[in-house]
């Protein structure tokens, strides 16, 4: 059974080009005030979505990113300062549900453009449990069950959808600057579809089609190229597995052939490296690109999704 997670479904349209973030790149910040910058001023919740807004606006935007590099996403309450930020924007883009007081602040400005990357996608959910089919027999896991995956960007699939939703976003609410943003838009969605084509690739023979991850991020991923990701935690990436959650993730381990135990760069290895010590498993780095870090394989979304894809063929055991 694939792994997979809830999403709002909605409308999309096409997509964007490459470049990258450290703490954004000269047409963005991560902290300075939009409003006077002479551009089309965005301010996007986290990296994979400023990464869009850059890629798609080029030269034309100014982009403020409201999780610093490093942050964990999940955890950002934005200040007093950042809202006022928000309120002198050209535009906002956020994923709703993912950062509840970035969902409130949006909804009290009155800024004019919206873009919610959750409506922009216009895959169906089929409805299969977060975090593996160990997870049914946890409490807590089946909780998580019900909440909203947000990591569509980890499915190049999905992301190019979004991407060609916000691009078309930028063409409307700016359309001076409207050839380039679809100019941008046509060539991140062909890059994000070469991707997709090398994902599907090399990971269409291996020797086992399961993975461990400490935190349930990589559903889409593993829903997209017939993978099941078995998650130590749920949604919450801070959670606690229980003793129950540990043992049948052990004994599925040695069922299924997995090697390897995945952690990611936001977030403490500690239970993974245990449960890996316990089982006699191997540890790696995947990363839910939440947002670039110096432990980051590569310095933007492309690069790190490419490292992703190496991690996961040994893991797996490309044939």
């Amino acid at each position: 059974m694939n792994v997979r997670r809830r999403l709002i479904p909605g409308a999309a349209v096409a997509a964007a080009t490459a470049l990258g973030l450290g703490a954004l790149s000269a047409c963005s910040s991560a902290g300075a005030a939009p409003g006077d910058s002479g551009r089309f001023d965005v301010v996007a919740s986290f990296y994979p979505l400023a990464f869009l807004a850059e890629q798609i606006g080029g030269s034309h935007v100014h982009v403020t990113s409201l999780t610093q590099p490093g942050q964990e996403p999940h955890d950002l309450e934005i200040s007093a300062k950042q809202t006022a930020q928000l309120q002198e924007s050209d535009a906002v883009l956020y994923l709703k549900g993912l950062q509840p007081s970035v969902d409130d602040a949006v909804a009290q400005s009155e800024i004019r453009t919206k873009i919610d990357a959750a409506s922009l996608t216009t895959e169906e959910e089929h409805g299969n449990e977060v975090g593996g089919h160990a997870a049914a027999h946890d409490t807590h896991q089946g909780e998580e069950a019900g909440g909203r995956d947000p990591h569509i960007w980890l499915d190049p699939v999905r992301y190019a959808q979004v991407a060609g939703g916000v691009g078309a976003a930028f063409e409307k609410a700016d359309p001076e600057h409207a050839d380039t943003y679809k100019k941008n838009t046509d060539a991140l969605v062909k890059k994000l579809g070469d991707l997709n084509t090398r994902y599907a690739d090399g990971l269409r023979n291996t020797k086992t089609k399961v993975f461990i991850t400490t935190h349930a991020a990589f559903g889409y991923l593993a829903e997209r190229y017939g993978l099941t990701e078995e998650a130590i935690n749920g949604l919450d990436p801070d959670s606690e597995p229980s003793a129950a959650r540990v043992r049948d993730l052990e004994k599925m381990a040695r069922a299924d052939g997995v090697s390897t135990v995945f952690y990611e760069t936001l977030v403490s290895d500690k239970t993974a490296k245990t449960i890996a010590k316990d089982a006699n498993l191997k540890t790696d780095v995947l990363d839910p690109l939440e947002g670039i870090t110096p432990k980051s394989r590569g310095r933007d979304y492309f690069q790190v999704m490419e490292s992703n894809l190496k991690a996961l063929q040994t893991a797996l055991g490309t044939k």
